[in-house]
């Protein structure tokens, strides 16, 4: 338990640094054969909408796009395998800038170019759905998914206008342990797209902060999602929620407005399934008609 949770933990630090360090190019290819490696689910989705093929693709549990489904795995999203990644003689390795301080050496060391994508909103994610457009001559369907998402946000922002915005408590667990989630994380630029007002702000996108500060923030809403092993997160943050006498003093438990949110769609990196988390964080955060 104690490895699994140094390994997870290690995952912030860059995280904090990618966020206000990251320069991600996407220069135009050449005619010369393109090989690209993706090393993460989401963005394994966002190639298949770009009509891209892959040469390598993640070891997930998430569930791939069928035109996949017979691509050499690399490894997983941490951990990649360096020695299987050179031998696929990759033209680019996308991978999200979350991970760059610990990766962009590895790849340099076999050198191998890779391109780290901003994965940490939203808005991140569609400015780099539209460099690899330009960069693979896939602009159509680039502007098609960044129209797509602009008019679902029109139309998102109507329903909400006029309405009190919420004030929120985002939980991250992690195995034997949970971290406060601001704007600055994707979860957090999710629920701040979705109306919701963050208790805690801050440059990081994670933060260690002790239960009696959670208290005194008075949250309307918690959320609780998990980085991955949703299970075993969910039945900690059931435990902790039961056993620690000072989450019976919060508003927002004794009003029962504490929510599970899945990790599929509430996780560490952006994806395509804004929609349905939008969605789901409307009827959350704001009473129904």
């Amino acid at each position: 338990m104690k490895k699994l949770l140094i390994g997870f933990l290690c995952i912030f630090m860059p995280i904090v640094l990618a966020g206000c360090a990251v320069r991600t190019s996407f220069e135009d290819e050449n005619k010369e054969e393109i090989r690209v490696i993706s090393t993460s689910a989401a963005l394994c989705e966002i190639m298949e909408e770009l009509d891209l093929d892959l040469v390598g693709i993640p070891h997930t549990a998430f569930q791939l796009p069928e035109r996949y489904k017979d691509v050499t795995e690399v490894g997983t999203p941490m951990t990649p395998d360096m020695e299987i990644i050179k031998s696929l003689n990759p033209t680019d390795v996308l991978t999200p800038n979350s991970l760059q301080y610990d990766l962009k050496p590895q790849y340099e060391s076999i050198g191998v170019p890779s391109t780290f994508v901003n994965l940490m909103s939203l808005e991140g994610m569609f400015k780099s759905i539209e460099g690899l457009g330009k960069k693979y001559n896939r602009v159509p369907e680039a502007t098609a998914l960044i129209e797509e998402y602009n008019g679902f946000m029109r139309d998102y922002n109507q329903k909400i206008e006029g309405k009190e915005k919420p004030r929120v408590l985002i939980l991250m667990g992690l195995p034997g342990t949970y971290m406060v989630a601001t704007e600055k994380s994707y979860v957090g630029s999710l629920v701040k797209l979705g109306g919701g007002i963050n208790v805690f702000e801050g440059e990081e996108a994670f933060l260690s902060i002790n239960t009696e500060a959670l208290l005194q923030a008075d949250p309307d809403i918690i959320l609780r999602t998990s980085h991955a092993m949703p299970e075993m997160i969910m039945e900690a943050f059931e435990k902790e929620f039961r056993e620690n006498d000072i989450w019976k003093h919060f508003r927002t438990v004794q009003e029962g407005r504490v929510y599970d949110l899945s990790h599929n769609i509430f996780g560490m990196s952006g994806n395509l399934n804004y929609k349905e988390g939008l969605e789901f964080l409307q009827g959350l955060l704001y009473e129904e008609d």
